[in-house]
């Protein structure tokens, strides 16, 4: 009779794999990848465009602990325990940390230093291949779709408030056509800031290295948390509308 052994052992190891992911293991990921500081920045920037009546009415809906927690608990359902322990290697690795390095130094320079180099690459514009590489390390990092569906969704909710306090009852579906203009802008302006940073931030560091940066975000477990972040983020801002009271 043939052996169950090696049977019994795969099934045990793909269960193993299917073990669902408790949303709070996601906090250090959340951290790397810079999901959890758009959470932060929501609140503020929400309340900041809203009169100070609605604002306090606003409360804590917003708040970055609420919100990464939603974003969790949709991210965790896509991922196995295997895929998120290599994700977060990946991305607490000593080349992640040396660009996060970079693009924390910029805020470190000298006052008015980024937007001067804005105004060099209008005037001299980079090298092709190293405008490719950026092109693709933003594309694989999702940071032009992160940075715009901040900007969109925190419009898009400061909209539907102003409506809505004026007795005007309107729909998720109807609210996004009325700001689909202002989507498109949004995307274009936020992959230019986006582009001109990365450029500025990792100047001193060589192409084959960004290359390497690029790779650690196309592989297969950080592109699937990323994704899915992506496509979780206007749920999560949705279900924050129609929860507040």
């Amino acid at each position: 009779m043939r052996s169950l052994v090696p049977l019994l052992l795969l099934l045990f190891s793909s269960l193993a794999l299917a073990q669902p992911v408790a949303p709070e293991a996601l906090n250090k990921v959340f951290e790397l990848a810079g999901v959890r500081l758009l959470c932060e920045q929501t609140d503020p920037l929400l309340k900041r465009g809203l009169p100070n009546e609605a604002a306090k009415k606003l409360g804590s809906q917003f708040a970055s602990d609420a919100l990464c927690t939603a974003l969790a608990r949709k991210v965790a359902a896509k991922l196995s325990s295997a895929q998120l322990d290599e994700a977060e290697e990946l991305l607490k690795g000593t080349l992640a940390a040396r660009f996060n390095a970079a693009e924390l130094a910029v805020g470190a320079t000298e006052e008015g230093a980024l937007e001067e180099y804005r105004k060099q690459l209008a005037a001299r514009p980079p090298r092709g291949a190293r405008l490719e590489l950026v092109q693709r390390l933003d594309k694989a990092a999702h940071t032009t779709d992160l940075a715009h569906l901040l900007r969109y969704e925190i419009g898009k909710t400061q909209a539907w408030l102003v409506l809505r306090g004026r007795g005007e009852k309107i729909s998720e579906s109807q609210l996004s056509e009325r700001t689909a203009a202002e989507r498109e802008a949004l995307l274009v302006s936020s992959r230019q800031g986006v582009e001109s940073f990365m450029l500025f931030a990792y100047r001193q560091i060589p192409s084959d290295q960004v290359l390497a940066y690029a790779q650690i975000y196309e592989n297969p477990s950080v592109a699937l948390l990323l994704n899915s972040t992506v496509a979780a983020i206007p749920e999560v801002f949705a279900e924050r509308r129609a929860g507040f009271k």
